[in-house]
């Protein structure tokens, strides 16, 4: 439980280069906000839930606060609010396995929901302290280029990988065009042992996205092929099962950085990264710092990285001019060896078959083969004339 002294020692807000176009690392704080659309007749059980729910929530770590609104034209319509002190520790609970069996209550009772997250970076009001404002704002607007990037892992039973791989690498791919407002930009699918990440760039509506490519019929296809090799079982007819098993799949890109370099021959590749027990968060936050120095080095290969994580789960999406093999140091984001130091407190080598001498400066090279994960498919939507 974090107290409130090691709250008030938390760094400033900080500056990061112009060329991060997204991060949760700046130390700003975050809103966010839930729509909710509540099944007929079934406000009383939704406000029961909601009042457990929210006494749950207000023993986390980072919770400020939060309300609920009804809407005064559509009394179906709900409005939940929650602030928090940064975007790290709501992620660490919203993506955890407490969190899903939290909620479920709640589901009996809507037809609908919609997350939305926020960093604050102006507001108006009393200022209860002169700290408020300079430490918990963000201090500029990003740019970004209109991509939403998301994750989705599973692992698969040991033996069945090469079976699995072929699977995944052979389906027709969905119609890039959602709706007139989403479409999908690229699709990069990795394995690595036996753990598969299919990492998505959607412009528009990621859930219309997400919704749009899970009910095509080949896709149906390969996901019913590939359900008897999984660890876990899922069940695509059941939608609470559905729910579930897409929550607790999902790894959100908590930072992504381009360079201004001009890179079309540039090479996909991902990087595994398990981090030890509870340093999932922390080992990303390592390799997003690193990398925003990259940016702004004209030597680097890393053309764009991003960032996905999600509890112990950490995975580096970069486009590499050269190959990684080229400048293993720069390739991996650790200028130096006081970085790969660091790296080896944070990452569970036993996982990925590394042992100390694999995280030090001496033997990156081995450490990234490691690491290294698979290529299975990469599609790149035509642009929409």
């Amino acid at each position: 439980m974090t107290t409130t002294s090691e709250r008030i020692s938390e760094p400033l807000t900080r500056q990061m280069s112009k060329r991060v176009s997204q991060s949760v690392f700046d130390g700003s704080r975050l809103r966010v906000m839930l729509l909710v659309d509540v099944y007929d007749g079934a406000q009383p059980e939704f406000l029961a839930a909601y009042e457990k729910l929210c006494s749950q929530v207000a023993s986390v770590p980072g919770h400020v606060s939060d309300q609920l609104c009804q809407s005064i034209e559509n009394p179906s319509q709900w409005l939940i609010t929650s602030e928090w002190e940064s975007a790290p520790p709501f992620l660490d609970w919203v993506n955890s396995e407490e969190h899903v069996q939290m909620v479920r209550p709640l589901h009996s009772c809507v037809r609908s929901t919609r997350s939305l997250r926020f960093h604050i970076v102006r507001e108006t009001g009393i200022v209860t302290s002169p700290d408020d404002v300079t430490r918990r704002l963000q201090t500029a607007p990003r740019i970004g280029d209109g991509k939403i990037r998301h994750a989705l892992t599973f692992t698969v039973k040991r033996g069945s990988e090469e079976t699995v791989a072929k699977l995944l690498a052979n389906y027709a791919a969905p119609k890039a065009q959602v709706d007139e407002n989403t479409r999908l930009c690229r699709t990069s699918l990795f394995m690595h042992g036996n753990r598969v990440v299919r990492a998505i760039e959607v412009e528009g509506d990621l859930l219309a996205a997400l919704r749009h490519v899970s009910r095509q019929p080949e896709v149906r296809a390969v996901e019913e092929a590939i359900n008897p090799y999984l660890e876990e079982e899922r069940d695509f007819n059941d939608p609470e099962a559905t729910r579930i098993f897409f929550a607790l799949a999902a790894v959100p890109a908590v930072h992504h950085v381009t360079s201004d370099q001009e890179c079309p021959e540039a090479e996909r590749l991902a990087l595994y990264y398990p981090a030890r027990p509870g340093r999932g968060m922390q080992l990303a936050r390592l390799l997003a710092e690193q990398d925003e120095l990259a940016a702004d080095d004209p030597n680097s290969p890393v053309c764009g990285s991003t960032i996905f994580q999600r509890d112990e789960v950490v995975v580096r999406l970069i486009d590499v001019r050269g190959g990684l093999e080229a400048d293993p140091v720069l390739a991996l984001g650790l200028p130096g060896s006081p970085q790969a130091a660091e790296l080896a407190t944070l990452v569970d080598g036993a996982t990925i078959g590394a042992d100390g001498s694999a995280l030090k400066g001496e033997d990156l090279v081995r450490f990234l083969t490691l690491a290294r994960m698979d290529l299975v498919t990469d599609r790149v939507s035509a642009p929409q004339a």
